[in-house]
């Protein structure tokens, strides 16, 4: 179904509901589909988050100035990409990590081309340290690099199924949107995507799939073309 795809992942996802760190067992889970994912053909590109190590904009962090909040926040991205990175190998993959912020020890520098490059050559890519720059999410990270490196799709991996007028975990009878617009998404507030996020995929026609990554097989079945989550078109 699509040839080049960005998956974004959340810290919160890769702590696997234990709030704090990376849990072992759902890194290589999730690095296990990603195999199943390259197996098809497709070239795959993944931006993760740092929310369970650290987050600019949480309660931790409300005293801190937030530039250097954001900094911290972006070296969690790092420790989280070197954890997917040693999983992917362990599937016997060619896996690089590529860094918005210098760190030449541990990740290649961010550079376009590179990572253009690696993908053609069936690499797996991890772009960490968001955009290398503060005030903007992870989210923002994975539309800008989906454009940059012509990706077909942004998925957006989460712990709902979708899309809802309202969050799930609290409103029981919440709707969910088998397809929405970017501008639905804005006008009704829904917290799927940062709107820096939303506008930038709005703004250059990159369609989002958000789904739930909990359910084993979700992430092959997505790029396969099955209707899973939600759509977000123009």
């Amino acid at each position: 179904m699509y040839k080049r795809i960005v998956l974004k992942l959340s810290g919160e996802a890769l702590a696997a509901g234990k709030g704090f760190g990376v849990d072992v067992t759902k890194v290589h889970e999730v690095a296990a589909e990603i195999a199943q994912v390259h197996a098809m053909g497709t070239e795959v590109a993944l931006v993760v988050g740092g929310g369970n190590f650290f987050r600019g904009v949480a309660e931790q962090a409300k005293s801190m100035d937030r530039v250097s909040a954001d900094n911290m926040g972006m070296l969690a991205t790092v420790i989280n990409a070197l954890a997917v990175q040693d999983a992917v190998e362990k599937q016997g993959l060619h896996c690089r990590v590529m860094s918005a912020i210098e760190m030449n020890q541990l990740a290649e520098p961010y550079i376009r081309r590179r990572a253009i490059r690696h993908l053609e050559k069936g690499r797996v890519v991890i772009f960490a340290a968001g955009t290398g720059n503060p005030y903007f999410s992870t989210d923002t990270a994975a539309s800008l690099r989906a454009m940059e490196i012509k990706a077909d799709v942004l998925l957006k991996a989460t712990k709902v199924e979708g899309i809802y007028n309202a969050d799930p975990v609290v409103t029981k009878d919440a709707v969910k949107f088998d397809q929405i617009s970017y501008m639905e998404i804005l006008r009704l507030g829904l917290k799927v995507m940062d709107t820096t996020a939303v506008s930038l995929c709005q703004d250059n026609n990159m369609p989002m799939i958000i789904f739930n990554m909990n359910e084993p097989g979700n992430i092959r079945r997505v790029v396969a073309g099955e209707k899973i989550g939600s759509l977000v078109t123009a």
